[in-house]
């Protein structure tokens, strides 16, 4: 087993070593037009469509992470539901990314970041349509390979890819699992947690980057089990209460 472990092992640092050649460029780009946004007053929403929801879970009221990123939550998305099924049903909802986005108050000058790995669900693709639509900075984080591997799910014909400004590509391979192993007909080893964490966390460590060569304090959660910890993040929850809205 230790060799099935360490091939998954492998796999994984190869997608994530081509994210630091290859696409590393395209994140710092993305990373900069949203700094830009967050420094006109511009707020800034994190979607992730079924388990791309993990992704976009991870850089929220994180230690060392931008107190500024919104969850925007579409009932049903996301894998606590019961029975879980009905994320992946939810997922295909195009409808639904109005009411959503509505709910949200997304307006002109804000900031989306829409994550899905195969970027051909109705419900992220249309929420990238609107957003774009209405304004918003649209950043995709997706698999090109795999969104094009088959067919969209949107009545648009379109993909989350095409609904974009910026896309970030993760190269999962399509289907997500990495290894063939023998006697398992299926492939195994999904990678996409790993590499959209890593592309999610990236591209805030650069915004963050960004805010500081514009002269601007960027607002950053420590963690409440250091000393001073809860104290820093109070001040600034209250100081950025306008662009937060995951206290309410």
């Amino acid at each position: 087993m230790v060799e099935l472990g360490a091939r998954y092992l492998d796999a994984a640092i190869g997608l994530l070593e081509r994210l630091r050649d290859e696409e590393l460029p395209t994140i710092d780009r993305a990373a900069d037009r949203v700094a830009q946004a967050l420094a006109a007053g511009g707020r800034l929403f994190v979607f992730g469509g079924g388990h791309s929801a993990l992704a976009a879970q991870d850089v929220i009221y994180r230690a060392g992470g931008l107190i500024l990123a919104n969850p925007l939550i579409a009932p049903g998305n996301e894998l606590s539901v019961r029975p879980i099924t009905v994320s992946t049903a939810v997922e295909k909802l195009a409808e639904l990314a109005g009411p959503v986005l509505d709910g949200a108050g997304l307006r002109k000058g804000d900031v989306l970041v829409v994550i899905s790995l195969s970027g051909r669900n109705g419900l992220p693709v249309e929420i990238a349509r609107l957003a774009r639509e209405r304004g918003a900075l649209v950043v995709g984080v997706t698999s090109i390979v795999a969104s094009e591997a088959e067919s969209p799910r949107h009545p648009s014909g379109t993909r989350v890819l095409d609904n974009c400004d910026v896309v970030l590509d993760t190269a999962i391979p399509p289907g997500d699992a990495a290894l063939e192993a023998d006697g398992v007909p299926q492939r195994i080893g999904p990678t996409s947690g790993v590499v959209c964490s890593a592309v999610l966390q990236t591209l805030m460590v650069n915004v963050i980057g960004h805010l500081v060569s514009r002269g601007i304090e960027p607002p950053v959660f420590m963690s409440a089990n250091v000393e001073g910890g809860a104290a820093w993040n109070e001040r600034l929850l209250a100081e950025h209460a306008d662009r937060i809205f995951y206290l309410r």
